[in-house]
């Protein structure tokens, strides 16, 4: 196995504990965060990054997403789950915008992070997460979605609305 592809197994690894790990407390410090609510109680006027769509700090999720450019060759920006809602595992995560459509699940994300395919990213650790996209996108806008579920199938959402650079 070469180096590329170990790093993106641990990554990936490294993500899943973290999403694993549902009810650990949150780093204080900036970050984009949004209380959510089921999808059906989200729609229409959805929150930006920073609005809380929730008063319910059980249900509360923090995502902060890094757009810093990087040495690398492509386009990307990476995000950390900061904190999940207790029960709750991230099951898909979305880019939505005029051109694009991009849906991976969390299989398909970690499957990313040893190939190096567009989409979203998760490395084989899950040390690092994010989303690899083409030259023709960028300057898009558009919302990146991020989908969680419990064992009883309800469902949490985190949107945010950026512009890919």
């Amino acid at each position: 196995m070469n180096n590329k592809k170990i790093f993106h197994l641990i990554t990936a690894l490294f993500v899943l504990l973290l999403i694993s790990a549902c009810g650990a407390k949150a780093s204080s410090g900036p970050s984009d965060s949004v209380n959510s609510k089921p999808p059906e109680a989200s729609q229409g006027n959805a929150p930006s990054g920073n609005e809380q769509a929730s008063a319910d700090p059980e249900q509360e999720i923090l995502i902060v997403i890094d757009q810093t450019p990087k040495p690398i060759e492509g386009n990307s920006f990476d995000f950390v789950l900061n904190k999940v809602p207790e029960g709750y595992m991230m099951t898909e995560m979305q880019w939505l915008s005029d051109k694009s459509k991009i849906v991976n699940t969390v299989q398909e994300a970690a499957q990313h992070g040893g190939n190096g395919e567009d989409g979203f990213y998760i490395s084989g650790d899950g040390q690092f997460s994010g989303f690899f996209y083409p030259d023709t996108m960028k300057g898009e806008k558009g919302q990146v979605i991020f989908l969680f579920k419990n064992d009883q199938g309800k469902e949490l959402t985190w949107k945010k609305e950026i512009t890919l650079s």
